[in-house]
């Protein structure tokens, strides 16, 4: 697909107030797609008027999708969903204050300095991403995001633990990699002497296994977490606020900019909402299928997170089966990336020459904060991050792959909240567009079935596993399990410790026994 050259005048949206522009000068969308798409473009502003006005979009669950409540409350369809949304805002500001001013102390009566969030998907990833972007002027931010041991093992070492703040977020408290990381947590202050509970906070459903546990442990506070907010739109909820605050982020701001940008992208004017042009960009790059993956580039080092960020709001929510009618459509977006100028030395080079299965989406940050040293006469380093990515713009155009530019004046909390905001209206229009739900995840569950089934497997062999050398053949027939399957089992619990192996010729020809 060569791009058709237009005026990037015509091709520019602009919300002048906010600073932020996005330009589709450099990526074609047919006027022919547009007509056909009209009354497909149509219903999507009536779905995501639906939506806002709290119609049930996950069926699954049968719950309503509220993110856009959340940076203006006024719009939650009762008194009782405000409350919910207000009432808590304004405990974690104070929350937040009173931990960073002293209020609040460390059971030995200093002041907190770390803080520990413990979380998985959108729980987390919309955190680190504020932390890695935006400077701290509270409390240092440390992640726990995955059950690696040795992962967290280098986490916690880094923790000033009688110091540290800890903030356990899990809808339910049965997450298993959200469980095993508290659990871990809680052994290592444990081992270092310090009452687990007297650091910790949880963000947790009202009367979750997690909330209880809290209120009998009688851990610092808690809050709410609704079940109207996805883990993948979570950052302006709660889950994101609360620690985005103990970093000292202007969270009003945040709010201000998600919302802002909600204003203008709830308007149903196609030459002025950037959201949907940006769907109908995404739709026609991929022919409507995903056809092609989106490349995010930032050209700003502390937005090198944003696309692993996107990669689970856009992939999580597009990444789809099934349409709303039950058909097999596969539907999907794939999303990478890396940051600005630092990929025109790694996959730029495949981008402008090789396979042609993608488009760019640059991020283009116009202020430098710090830029005051000339590295050539009349020329610094912020002019070169500049010159890298026009010259990388106009280098892809001129090898017939499209792209879009998406600008923003600074990266402060403001702009970034309304970049989040662009993004998630986006994802929904372009859920619309080719009729699938972006707001359920059946794959996600299916995972976490599957990887049940592996650890009940993984107990019955490690119970059946005796004194007497087996194979994973012999192993699998006696106890009527799947042979690949009980090979890798008895692999885990040899690596682990746990049993004895011995390699042959072929894997099947292994041999294993329990440890004496």
């Amino acid at each position: 697909m060569i791009p058709v050259m237009k005026k990037y005048a015509d091709e520019l949206v602009r919300y002048g107030e906010m600073g932020i522009s996005v330009d589709f000068s450099k990526i074609d969308v047919p006027r022919e797609l547009t007509d056909r798409l009209a009354p497909a473009v149509k219903q999507a502003f009536v779905d995501m008027e639906a939506l806002e006005g709290g119609a049930i979009s996950n069926p699954d669950e049968n719950r309503m999708v509220g993110h856009y409540w959340l940076r203006n409350s006024s719009l939650a369809p009762t008194p009782e969903l405000k409350a919910k949304i207000d009432d808590p805002y304004i405990a974690l500001k104070a929350f937040a204050a009173d931990v960073l001013s002293g209020r609040i102390l460390t059971p030995s009566g200093e002041t907190f300095c770390d803080c520990l969030v413990i979380g998985i998907g959108g729980s987390a990833l919309g955190p680190e991403l504020v932390a890695d972007a935006l400077p701290a002027h509270g409390l240092k931010m440390h992640f726990l995001d995955n059950t690696d041991p040795d992962g967290m093992l280098r986490v916690l070492s880094q923790l000033r633990v009688a110091r540290t703040l800890v903030v356990v977020i899990s809808k339910s408290g049965g997450t298993p990699e959200t469980r095993n990381g508290m659990i871990c947590a809680q052994e290592f202050f444990l081992s270092a002497g310090h009452n687990f509970a007297r650091h910790a906070v949880a963000i947790t459903g009202v009367g979750s296994h997690l909330d209880k546990v809290a209120a009998e442990e009688e851990w610092i506070t808690r809050f709410p977490m609704e079940d109207w907010v996805g883990g993948r739109t979570s950052e302006t909820s709660i889950v994101g606020l609360l620690p985005a605050a103990l970093q000292g982020v202007d969270t009003d701001s945040l709010l201000r900019g998600a919302a802002e940008m909600d204003a203008h992208t709830r308007v149903p004017d196609l030459t002025t909402n950037a959201a949907m042009r940006l769907a109908l960009a995404w739709y026609a790059a991929g022919d409507g299928r995903g056809k092609r993956d989106m490349v995010v580039l930032p050209y700003k080092d502390s937005l090198v997170l944003f696309s692993k960020y996107l990669q689970q709001l856009v992939m999580e929510s597009l990444g789809k089966e099934l349409d709303l009618d039950g058909k097999i459509v596969n539907q999907g977006i794939s999303v990478y990336g890396n940051k600005g100028s630092t990929d025109q030395h790694a996959y730029v080079q495949q981008l402008r020459d090789g396979l042609s299965n993608f488009f760019v989406t640059f991020i283009e940050v116009r202020r430098c904060a710090s830029d005051l040293v000339e590295v050539e006469p009349g020329c610094t380093a912020g002019d070169y991050l500049q010159g890298f990515l026009r010259g990388t713009r106009k280098a892809l155009t001129e090898s017939g792959r499209p792209s879009i530019t998406i600008s923003i004046p600074q990266v402060d909390a403001f702009c970034l909240g309304a970049l989040i905001a662009l993004f998630e209206r986006t994802v929904g229009f372009y859920a619309s567009l080719v009729h699938i739900n972006a707001y359920h995840q059946p794959g996600v569950q299916a995972g976490k079935k599957a990887a049940g089934s592996f650890l009940k497997l993984l107990a019955q062999v490690r119970g059946a596993l005796g004194n007497e050398v087996t194979t994973a053949p012999q192993l699998a027939a006696s106890i009527k399990t799947d042979e690949e399957d009980t090979y890798h089992a008895l692999v885990h619990l040899a690596e682990s410790g746990k049993a004895k192996w011995i390699q042959a010729a072929t894997a099947d020809q292994d041999i294993f026994c329990a440890m004496q």
